[in-house]
């Protein structure tokens, strides 16, 4: 990317949308760093790019001090999001923020095999059926600010800036994320699509089972109930491998002993379930909410327009320096013509 004078100015002194829109979405132009005390630079495809010849009030350490604050805390309060992540079940788009909604298709599966002795019979040549999915990506934020008195104190005393205020809008923002996944936010609807989670997509699986507090409950109840809800599952053509998620109240009753002298938990008992590829507490879960979920690209994905990153621009003639928090990270719970889903949502009566 070459800049010429007139483009340069754009990026150090134009407004935020001036700047995004100058350096073509590309966010990193509203983290503005001095290196080496010589001049503001930014960061655009992957090389520093001197944008003003005076110095800016975040040194490159500052920056990296929030980025290690926002990872750290980032990753421990997105669980379910890491699941997915960490499996590859993402679509990620480039240059997030020029894409408001993502379209899909949907395929129907038209066409049938013949069996002939000359393979002269012809089959039924019937094209597929598609249908188009709009999916909303709106930005998730959280904002903080310093005053200049801030960073210049940091800067005086050689100290890094404090980052507890910029770990709260990171914890904020990961809840954020991890709620929208298991359907706990009210739905969002934009350009003709709409965001669902876990427990409010409208095409999941449900079933009723017993609540552990139930007089006569054991393991085994939940053991048979869940491989009722498998065959659910198997009986729709989803086939796994399947992640189940489980809110907090189960706790105490899968790590209790499976049946009275035997040397397994409940947990552990349940693991050794063909197809069952793990078990795991999530803290946002309700009740005695539990999530079975087909863990492929065709079920679900998370939809990632943007990682999660620290935005900065001035306010007040510079004396109020505002951060902003974002990412762009949907999830995308998908389904064929059929409405067939390889998600299932248990909860008891």
């Amino acid at each position: 990317m070459k800049f010429d004078r007139m483009t340069i100015n754009a990026l150090a002194q134009g407004s935020p949308l001036d700047r995004l829109l100058t350096a073509n979405g590309d966010t990193n132009v509203l983290r503005p760093y001095s290196l080496n005390g010589k001049g503001t630079y930014v960061t655009l495809n992957g090389k520093a790019v001197l944008i003003d010849n005076t110095t800016a009030s975040l040194r490159k350490e500052d920056w990296i001090a929030l980025d290690k604050a926002l990872v750290l805390i980032g990753r421990k309060r997105l669980s379910a999001v890491g699941d997915l992540n960490g499996r590859g079940l993402v679509y990620n788009i480039p240059d997030g923020m020029g894409s408001t909604v993502l379209q899909t298709e949907t395929q129907g599966d038209a066409m049938t095999a013949q069996l002939s002795m000359d393979g002269l019979r012809r089959s039924p040549n019937d094209r597929p059926l598609y249908e188009l999915t709009n999916l909303p990506l709106p930005i998730m934020h959280a904002d903080f600010s310093y005053s200049a008195r801030n960073i210049l104190t940091s800067r005086k005393s050689g100290t890094p800036l404090d980052t507890s205020t910029m770990e709260l809008a990171v914890r904020q923002v990961s809840q954020k994320t991890e709620q929208l996944l298991l359907g706990l936010e009210s739905t969002y609807t934009y350009g003709g699509g709409s965001i669902y989670g876990y427990t409010n997509y409208p095409s999941r699986l449900t079933k009723t089972i017993t609540a552990p507090t139930a007089s006569g409950w054991v393991g085994g109840t939940l053991l048979a109930e869940l491989l009722a809800a498998r065959k659910q599952l198997v009986d729709v053509k989803m086939y796994g491998p399947y992640m189940l998620y489980f809110a907090p109240a189960w706790d105490q009753y899968l790590d209790a002993d499976y049946v009275a002298g035997y040397p397994k938990t409940t947990r552990a008992r349940i693991g050794e379930v063909a197809g069952f590829e793990g078990l795991k507490t999530l803290d946002y879960l309700e009740d005695n909410d539990i999530i079975m979920i087909q863990m492929t690209s065709d079920v679900i994905r998370m939809v990632n327009a943007m990682p999660m990153r620290t935005l900065q621009w001035d306010e007040s003639g510079g004396l109020q320096k505002n951060f902003k928090v974002m990412t762009i990270q949907i999830p995308q719970i998908r389904k064929d013509q059929d409405d067939n889903c390889g998600l299932l949502h248990a909860s008891s009566a």
